[in-house]
Parts: C-alpha cells; sequence; structure tokens
C-alpha cells in the first residue's frame, strides 16, 4: 500500500546541518584514533630501542635523543618529506576528482558544485596544499650552520596531520557524496531560495527564482538519471524530496511576499516557461503558482521517464503529486489543487497512451484519496471537478479497449459517492449522477467486459445505500440498470454472491477486491435484484 502517513519534512537523518556536524564528529574521532595508533607503535619500539642505550628509557631522554635534529641528515630527510607530501597531495586530488566525476556522471553535474561549496573540503585540500609549500620551503631552509628547529617540528607536525587526514577523507568525499545526502542538501537548498530562509539573506528575487528553478531541475535530473539505470531507491528518494519541498513551500506560501509570485525575466527564459503561450505564463502568475507548476512539471518528466523501466517509481510520483495537492487543499489554496489535478489528469493521459493499466489504475487510487481529502476540506466543487474527469477518463479508457481502467473509475466514484454521502458533503447528488453516467453502449467484447464492471460497482453502491436506509437513492441506480439484459444481470449478481475474500488474490498496491462485499451488504443483494421483475430467482 502507498504511504498514507501525513506530509512531513524532510527526515531529521538527512538535514544537511545534522549530517555535516555528525560528519565532522566522524572525521575528527577517526584522525584521533589514527594518531593514537601511530603514536602507540612509534613509542613502543622506540622505549625497546631506548632500552638498550645508556641513556635508558624516561621523557627527557626520549625527547633529546629524538630532537636531536642534524643538518646534514635534515637536507636529505626534508627532501623525502616534500616529495611524500606532494605524493599525498596527488592520491588526494587524484581519488576526489574520480570519485566526484563518477558521482556526477551518474546523477547529476550539480555534485561537483556542492563538493567544491563544502567547507570541510575546501579546508582540507587547502591543508594539503599548505603542507606541501611549507615541508619544501623547510627544507630548503636548512643550509650551513643554520638549523630552524621551529621550522622543522611544524614540517613534521603538518606532514603527520597529511597522513593522518588522508584516509578519513577519502571517507568522509564517499560519505558526503551519498545520493540520499546530496538530494537533501538540494532540497534544503531549494527551500532557503523559495523560503527566504537565512542563507538567502540578501539575494535578490529574481536571484532566488533562479536558485529554487534550478534546484527542482536538479532533484528531477537525479531521479531521471537513477531510472534509466534502474536505481530505484535513488529516484524515490529524489521523488519523495521534491514532494517535501513542495509540501513545505505551501505551508510557507501565505507568509511570502507578492514579488516573490511574478513571473520575471529570468523564469520565462527557463526551459518550462519558455515554451509556455505567453497567456499561459500570465495565468500562472495571477494564480500565483509558477513554484508549485515548476515543481510538478519535473514530477511528470521523472512520471514519464519511469512509467515503461520501473512503474514503481511512477506510483511514487502519483502519492507525491496528492500529498501537494492535500497539503494545499490545508491551506485552501485553490489555484495549487487545481494544479494537481491538471498534473493527475496528465499522468492518467500518459498511462491511456502508453495502454499501462497498471500504472493508471495506481493513479486512479491517489487521484481518489486526494478527492476524499478535498471533500473533507469542504472544497465540494473541486471534487466535483475531479469526479467529471474519472468519468471522462473512464469512457476514454472504454473506447481504447481498456476495461480495468474503467471498471476501476468505477469504482473510485462509487467510493467517492459514500464518502461524500458518510459526510453529508453537498455534492453527493452531483456525484451520483456523474457515476451513472460512467457506462454507456458497448460494441465490442472488450468493452462489455468493461461495462460489466461498472455495473457491479453500480450494485455495489446500491447495496450501500439500502443498508444506509435510502432506498430511492438506491432506485435511481436501479432505473439506470433496468435495461440490461436478464443474462447479464444474473451473472453479476451471482459473481457478488461468490466473492467472500475481502484481499484480492493477487499482489496489489491497493490489496481490495472490488467484488467483495461485506455480509451486510451482500445481504441486501437479492432485495435490490428483486426488483427486476423479469430475472429468475438466485439458486444458493
Amino acid at each position: 500500500m502507498p504511504d498514507s502517513s501525513p506530509p512531513q519534512a524532510f527526515p531529521s537523518p538527512t538535514l544537511p546541518v545534522a549530517v555535516g556536524v555528525r560528519r565532522r564528529w566522524v572525521f575528527v574521532i577517526s584522525v584521533a584514533v589514527l594518531l593514537a595508533a601511530a603514536l602507540l607503535l612509534f613509542g613502543v619500539f622506540f622505549a625497546l630501542d631506548l632500552a638498550q642505550t645508556s641513556e635508558g628509557v624516561s621523557f627527557s631522554s626520549a625527547g633529546r635523543l629524538f630532537f636531536a635534529f642534524d643538518i646534514e641528515t635534515l637536507q636529505n630527510t626534508l627532501g623525502s618529506l616534500a616529495q611524500i607530501i606532494v605524493a599525498v597531495l596527488g592520491i588526494a586530488i587524484t581519488v576526489v576528482s574520480i570519485v566526484v566525476q563518477l558521482a556526477a556522471t551518474r546523477y547529476s553535474s550539480h555534485i561537483a558544485n556542492l563538493f567544491f561549496r563544502d567547507r570541510t573540503n575546501l579546508a582540507i585540500m587547502g591543508f594539503f596544499v599548505v603542507a606541501c609549500i611549507d615541508v619544501v620551503w623547510v627544507s630548503l631552509g636548512v643550509h650551513g650552520d643554520f638549523l630552524p628547529k621551529a621550522s622543522v617540528v611544524a614540517s613534521l607536525v603538518v606532514i603527520t596531520g597529511s597522513l593522518l587526514v588522508l584516509i578519513p577523507y577519502f571517507a568522509y568525499v564517499f560519505d558526503f557524496l551519498d545520493p540520499a545526502r546530496v538530494i537533501a542538501q538540494i532540497g534544503q537548498s531549494t527551500l532557503e531560495a523559495a523560503a527566504k530562509r537565512r542563507p538567502s539573506q540578501g539575494r535578490s528575487t529574481a536571484a532566488r527564482h533562479d536558485v529554487a528553478a534550478t534546484s527542482l531541475e536538479r532533484l528531477a535530473d537525479v531521479a531521471v538519471n537513477s531510472v534509466a539505470q534502474k536505481d530505484k531507491v535513488i529516484a524515490s528518494t529524489a521523488v519523495a524530496t521534491l514532494r517535501d519541498v513542495l509540501v513545505r513551500y505551501l505551508n510557507e506560501k501565505p507568509r511570502l511576499p507578492a514579488k516573490w509570485f511574478v513571473v520575471g525575466e529570468r523564469l520565462q527564459q527557463d526551459a518550462d516557461f519558455a515554451v509556455m503561450a505567453p497567456e499561459s505564463c500570465a495565468q500562472i502568475e495571477d494564480d500565483r503558482t509558477w513554484f508549485e507548476w515548476k515543481g510538478l512539471r519535473q514530477l511528470r518528466l521523472v512520471f514519464a521517464e519511469s512509467l515503461k523501466s520501473l512503474p514503481e517509481v511512477a506510483h511514487n510520483v502519483a502519492v507525491a503529486t496528492r500529498r501537494i495537492g492535500e497539503a494545499a487543499a490545508t491551506t485552501q489554496d485553490r489555484k495549487a489543487i487545481t494544479t494537481s489535478v491538471k498534473f493527475f489528469n496528465t499522468y492518467l493521459r500518459t498511462a491511456l497512451n502508453a495502454g499501462d493499466v497498471r500504472t493508471a489504475y495506481n493513479v486512479l487510487n491517489e487521484y481518489r484519496h486526494l478527492a476524499e481529502d478535498i471533500m473533507q476540506q469542504g472544497l465540494d466543487d473541486l471534487a466535483l471537478d475531479i469526479a467529471r474527469h474519472f468519468k471522462y477518463y473512464g469512457q476514454i479508457a472504454h473506447s481504447m479497449g481498456l476495461g480495468f481502467v474503467t471498471e476501476t473509475a468505477a469504482y473510485d466514484l462509487s467510493v467517492l459517492c459514500e464518502k461524500a454521502y458518510a459526510h453529508k458533503n453537498s455534492c453527493h447528488a452531483e456525484l451520483l449522477q456523474i457515476f451513472l453516467e460512467v457506462d454507456k453502449e458497448a460494441e465490442t467484447q472488450a468493452e462489455e467486459k468493461g461495462l460489466r464492471g461498472v455495473r457491479k460497482a453500480q450494485t455495489r453502491l446500491a447495496t450501500f445505500y439500502l443498508l444506509e436506509g435510502e432506498a430511492q437513492l438506491a432506485r435511481l441506480i436501479y432505473e439506470d440498470m433496468r435495461g440490461e439484459s436478464p443474462a447479464r444481470l444474473v451473472s453479476i449478481r451471482q459473481e457478488l454472491h461468490l466473492v467472500t475474500a475481502k484481499d484480492f488474490w493477487e499482489v496489489t498496491d491497493r490489496g481490495i477486491n472490488f467484488d467483495y462485499l461485506e455480509p451486510r451488504r451482500k445481504a441486501l443483494l437479492d432485495t435490490y435484484f428483486a426488483w427486476f421483475t423479469n430475472l429468475p430467482p438466485r439458486v444458493s
């Protein structure tokens, strides 16, 4: 089953600030452990060597012998140390550049930008460079009778530090380039630009527009590239981050200044807005929905890319779009809800054109959940719009020979009718009328099968009304079905009686059997079908 928990912000483990602190502590602890191990190894064997001398083992004797520098020896040693530190710098640059390039190629070119903007990366690479320069200069400073002990000791310290941080730094880099971490950082930067959080202070609105739109595209790039490589986990994480960004944005939206919603010159040059008619751009500006539109456009791109290779990700996109619509409903943002509805319709059209029954089935499920939430918020007119879309796409699927999609649309409309009646929504009567218009005369065997599913859904709803004591509403359904052939009505009645398992016998995301009726409603089947006077009695 899809995630049904309330919309949430980024999970705390992926917050860039918290993760950055944790990574730095791990880095420091790793360096400390390596330093302790090196000191222990050197100390034990140096003490054994001291024990063989006349000095004996003592702290003062160890320090005196260790720092008894010889100019001629140091000149040779410092030259070798300079080569070592240069080699360390070369290894670090080679490994890091390869790893960053691979990650950028696989997921997003923005990874390289994030890497070189990270303070820890810059600090450590800078430390390697400074250490290299220092050792080279010190090696040239030892000559004749001049012995710069302080400089030599400092060089030993920086060489030791360079060697100690090398392995922990590689671990830091690999952790930094973890796709989930990168995705969280991109999502956070998007919110910072869109909601004008602290790092965005001082930026112009146009610059914030540019950062927010570009960051949304980068999240989509990660998702699309992951889909191409069949990496479902990373693709789903990117989709979830897009969802969280838009949900949190909708919560902040009422507090944003009016100039944020203006589609300025930079946005008009954006790839997603440049292809739109000027009237459409003006409408988006009037609706104050350019950010939602941009984000949902990215989700639509992921949906289209994942339709064939990773349909689970396409379902995640539908779940994300539902969450965005529900967040808009919570704030009574009718224009943002309408935008989500448009993209749901686009998903359905895309799935039907591809003949993908499973994806259409999943999209309809999420679409219905959105309609239920909208009704709970009292936005009945928008719920009716969704019901009309259900009818339209159900009929389109019917004409395309995708009968199961028509049946699914009918089932979901029947559920909406039940919910509207239970919550006393004013749209109930019109919802029922729309539901009764889904079926039409069948012309082929495939369409005939699809209409059987519609009639079953209508029969299910009739038993609901009878259970609620609304015989008059059940009669409306009877009037719509009374022209059906007795043979079809008998077979529908029999099939509904025979189904006893609530759960479908195959693995589905809904996990329910459309033909199942709970015992109290099944007991009313005979009452309903008794109204059809030309039917023979049921054989138990």
